[in-house]
């Protein structure tokens, strides 16, 4: 049920965008109607994407975009410049209709603009990466922006608590004396929006310390499920931790907990199930080792006989209904993975102790078009899902409708590269306003925050 993008274009017309998938989209969205298994009718989404004068962001007929802002721009706080590589993103409700948008900045040693360090909100004064909190009106007008948490690594993307802060992930596993840190790196550090100070610069440890991409909550029992984007072999796992505190508010992931993770049994690789639909039963947690890592990685410890289920670039996490979604990004034979794909959505059942592979994407052709790769995903407020592409060619936010099919939202207009080799920026942090009329998008590099608004159905 998978096809090539050039061979979907032929079907739906050059307006329409060029993936498609297997499997059953109805199990995504909970209460909707039957699904168009690896359907697309060309019928979704908003229309053909409009060539944008400004050369930023191609949006459909009737959309338009603000630019909230950009890398090397000053914050409006005076304590430095805007950071690069601006990934994942959250955004939450403020007083008197105001918007607080927390955004992760993903820069390494050698990031090019690190987050200012500013006393009470620095973990670690020789990293760069952190996150940046924007206060908006209800026009998205800024009205502040400022630090939310500094010293940091790698900030990839996070996600958000039941009691409305961000949870900010560090995707990588260097300790103190790696690329000139002071401190070990590889955890989870929580901002209070509104207030970044109160929750200050404080990491998670009982979490775990690996390379960590993102994070969902369960709002009924308050277990944080994360997953793990491990850059090789063996791959990353996907984590649940059982917080002692559980749903206490800000307090409540400081209390520790117990961090385990996931065990299919027979299935030591997720990418060799290739079959939509495909349930598990009696999945089993595993109680992991060593959670600080202090002298294996996390994925190599032992975790017995039996082994534990390894999954390659292990990326979004959402919390619907009542099951935790996450995303694997791609897999490749070539890369020691024991099947390839495209993109896969999984679904957990905590009450079922079941997991469901839901979607898997279709091979593509042509980089031009969107696709593969999908990477940051969020809910939309009229039940659909959008996604990031984080793959080869020209970027793209992609929605996938109620019925199964998928549509372009937003393609990157600008290129960092020569005319002879062009790149693009990926799109990550792709979140909605808390009553649903904006879609607020970065593009990574260069570093652009976008407002994108227009007739959402």
């Amino acid at each position: 049920m998978s096809a090539t993008r050039r061979q979907i274009l032929s079907r739906t017309g050059a307006s329409a965008a060029g993936i498609v998938f297997s499997g059953a989209v109805s199990e995504l969205f909970a209460g909707t109607a039957a699904a168009v298994p690896g359907g697309h009718t060309g019928q979704a989404g908003y229309g053909p994407l409009v060539r944008d004068p400004r050369g930023l962001l191609d949006l459909p007929e009737g959309f338009s975009y603000k630019v909230l802002s950009r890398q090397g721009e000053r914050l409006r706080s005076g304590e430095g410049a805007v950071p690069s590589n601006h990934d994942g993103m959250g955004a939450f409700a403020g007083r008197r209709g105001r918007v607080h948008l927390v955004r992760n900045h993903e820069n390494r040693a050698t990031g090019r603009i690190g987050v200012p360090t500013v006393p009470g909100l620095t973990y670690d004064p020789a990293a760069k990466g952190g996150c940046t909190v924007l206060e908006l009106d209800g026009r998205d007008n800024v009205l502040g922006e400022r630090v939310g948490v500094a010293g940091t690594a790698v900030n990839c993307a996070g996600g958000p608590t039941p009691w409305n802060t961000w949870l900010t992930c560090e995707e990588t596993e260097d300790k103190a004396g790696t690329n000139g840190y002071a401190k070990d790196h590889g955890f989870i550090f929580e901002v209070d929006p509104a207030d970044p100070h109160r929750t200050g610069a404080v990491p998670l440890t009982a979490m775990g310390r690996f390379q960590h991409e993102a994070v969902a909550v369960d709002p009924a029992s308050g277990i944080v499920y994360e997953t793990e984007d491990a850059f090789e072999r063996p791959f990353g796992l996907f984590y649940r931790f059982l917080p002692h505190k559980p749903l206490g508010g800000t307090g409540s992931l400081r209390a520790g907990g117990a961090l385990e993770a996931m065990r299919v049994p027979g299935v030591p690789d997720l990418s060799v199930i290739q079959e939509t639909g495909a349930r598990f039963e009696g999945v089993e947690w595993v109680p992991v080792p060593d959670p600080q890592a202090v002298e294996t990685p996390i994925r190599l410890q032992d975790f017995g006989p039996k082994g534990i289920t390894h999954a390659q670039k292990l990326e979004g996490c959402y919390w619907g209904g009542r099951a935790v979604y996450f995303v694997s990004s791609f897999a490749r034979v070539r890369d020691g993975s024991g099947a390839t794909h495209f993109g896969q959505v999984w679904k957990y059942e905590p009450h079922r102790r079941r997991l469901t592979l839901v979607v898997v994407f279709g091979p593509s052709t042509d980089i031009q078009l969107p696709g593969e790769t999908p990477d940051n995903i969020c809910l939309t407020p009229t039940g659909g899902l959008m996604v990031c592409e984080d793959g080869d060619g020209a970027q793209h936010v992609y929605g996938l409708s109620r019925k199964g099919e998928v549509y372009a939202v937003a393609r990157g207009a600008q290129n960092i590269g020569t005319p002879e080799e062009p790149e693009w920026g990926e799109f990550a942090g792709v979140t909605f306003s808390p009553d649903g009329t904006t879609m607020y998008v970065n593009c990574y590099s260069p570093g652009t925050t976008f407002a994108v608004t227009g007739p959402w159905r």
